[in-house]
């Protein structure tokens, strides 16, 4: 008989069996303000679907699963021949092979097809978010592959095919494919034409040879990779498959994975070229011309990778705090811990209403919509990526020693948290793309300015804050030094602009003065306290749990 010691009270029931999508308002929102009525029903329920898949005990012990074991790498059969394989639990399948069938490839061919895609990974990210990468890449790889109108004929059906089929074999014989990258080499990092791969020519016209060494390829168990090799003619673009048309495996050898802080569920490997087959997309001595269109949806989904671990820390500090009691009462109704719970939703919300309007962009497909892109995507990828970590280490924080425990979930959210700041470009490779889409792109500037400005005069502390942006971008005098400053600025004008425009007062009235009026501090739970924070909190709940 166990001892009285051992009667467990006071404690917070698992956040499971819900639906992630509909128990987020200002995700929900988002989708509704940028959707057509006529998708309206058929895409609020498939998004449905997915957040009750998401939110029950089977999948997210999945997402566990996947994490506690993660892939290993098989360089040869047991006879000793070389296979090159990456091995997989089981329950990464099941969670990939349920990403594909959500439609997470599958954007280029549905209307509403970015939007709807984003809303459904910022869902899905919150199970688990390594299996995200593959998901990413073989979305991406769609439109630096339309630089050659053969290579998009014959691979865009299958990377944007919603079934999942994992075994290597060629790929014309499969239902569906994935893609991976591989551009960064040991010398190079970011510089990536400091590249050293080399690709020769072979006789058939638009084929190569590689030969080389790439420290970092995504997805190394795909049926494809986007790869950078110097030509005759410079830097060019490759498509390496992992299984030629006649059956044999192409020369693509791990050599190991890496150790990774975070993100253990999916495989990064380093690999070696050696007479590797490759054909060329698109013309030689441009390849990161023609790689920067995977560059630029891969960017935007590490904003909305971030925007998904930043609402499910939230949401798992909302609802510990709902039902945690502690000093007398509920922590929810402490007015400390309200001011930090508010001040992570409102962080949160930035995050998803920009991350959103910026994926209605690319259905936009427009002029403007793309001048706005190509300012937009950088300075968010620069500033939400950077605020993932502090919101995931302070939502852990609010459930105390528990939120320290590694089943609490909040562990494996915190060491995903900077990852997405890293991939695709670190923080000062995404401020210096910011300058450079001002210096050379002559509407990027125009469009922004023309998207916050539809919300003049509607908040004192938001004009104010253009108003100074203005003065920045009047001297550009150092500006190389002040990059950082600058793509933060401009990220939260653009965020504070949403939020007037689209959120309830309370959440905008909020963000307008910790994050634009400077009456807030530098640490969570600095918010003014005469602002209504009791509804900002009650906004971050999750649906199914009400507020007693």
């Amino acid at each position: 008989m166990a001892g009285s010691t051992h009667l467990v009270t006071n404690q917070v029931p698992p956040l499971v069996g819900y639906d992630v999508f509909s128990a987020d308002r200002a995700l929900t929102a988002a989708v509704e303000r940028h959707l057509e009525p006529e998708l309206r029903e058929e895409v609020l329920g498939e998004l449905s679907a997915l957040g009750r898949s998401s939110g029950s005990a089977q999948v997210q012990e999945w997402g566990a699963q996947a994490n506690e074991n993660p892939p290993r790498l098989r360089t040869h059969d047991r006879y000793g021949h070389r296979i090159d394989e990456v091995e997989f639990h089981p329950a990464w399948h099941r969670l990939l092979g349920k990403g594909v069938s959500a439609g997470l490839t599958a954007a280029w061919n549905r209307p509403a097809g970015h939007l709807r895609r984003a809303a459904a990974f910022v869902v899905w990210t919150q199970v688990e978010a390594g299996n995200g990468c593959p998901l990413s890449m073989t979305h991406a790889a769609v439109p630096a592959l339309r630089a050659d109108p053969d290579l998009a004929a014959e691979w865009e059906p299958r990377l944007t095919s919603m079934i999942y089929d994992r075994e290597l074999r060629p790929a014309h014989l499969k239902a569906g494919a994935l893609f991976g990258m591989a551009m960064t080499e040991k010398q190079g990092g970011s510089d990536v034409r400091a590249n050293t791969t080399a690709a020769r020519p072979l006789a058939e016209a638009g084929t190569y040879e590689l030969t080389g060494h790439k420290w970092f390829c995504s997805a190394p168990m795909s049926d494809g990779f986007l790869v950078l090799a110097q030509a005759p003619e410079g830097l060019t673009c490759f498509l390496v498959p992992r299984v030629l048309e006649d059956g044999t495996r192409n020369v693509f050898r791990l050599q190991r994975l890496k150790d990774k802080l975070g993100n253990r569920s999916n495989a990064s490997a380093e690999v070696e070229f050696d007479g590797t087959w490759a054909r060329r997309v698109g013309e030689e001595g441009r390849g990161v011309r023609t790689i920067i269109e995977m560059v630029a949806a891969t960017r935007l989904d590490c904003v909305l990778g971030s925007a998904g671990l930043m609402r499910q820390a939230v949401a798992q500090a909302v609802h510990h705090c709902a039902h945690r009691e502690a000093f007398g009462g509920k922590l929810v109704d402490k007015p400390l811990m309200r001011n930090v719970l508010a001040d992570l939703a409102i962080e949160s919300e930035a995050a998803t209403t920009l991350a959103l309007r910026l994926a209605a962009a690319c259905d936009d497909g427009g002029e403007q919509e793309r001048a706005l892109l190509r300012i937009a995507v950088p300075a968010a990828k620069y500033w939400v990526t950077k605020r993932c970590p502090a919101v995931a280490v302070e939502a852990a924080e609010c459930l105390g020693g528990n939120g320290y425990v590694e089943e609490s979930g909040m562990p494996r959210l915190m060491r995903e948290s900077p990852l997405n700041s890293v991939w695709e470009g670190a923080g000062n490779v995404q401020a210096l793309d910011v300058l450079r889409a001002l210096r050379r792109e002559s509407g990027a500037l125009d469009a922004y300015l023309r998207e916050v400005g539809q919300a003049r005069g509607a908040d004192h502390r938001l004009d104010g804050a253009i108003k100074n942006l203005l003065t920045e971008l009047a001297d550009l005098e150092g500006v190389e030094g002040r990059a950082r400053r600058l793509a933060e600025r401009l990220a939260l004008v653009l965020q504070g602009s949403l939020l007037v425009r689209f959120a309830p007062p309370q959440v905008a009235d909020a963000f307008c003065a910790a994050r634009l009026g400077g009456d807030g501090g530098a640490a969570f739970g600095t918010l003014p306290h005469t602002l209504d924070l009791a509804a900002v909190v009650r906004r971050a709940r999750p649906e199914h749990d009400p507020v007693s």
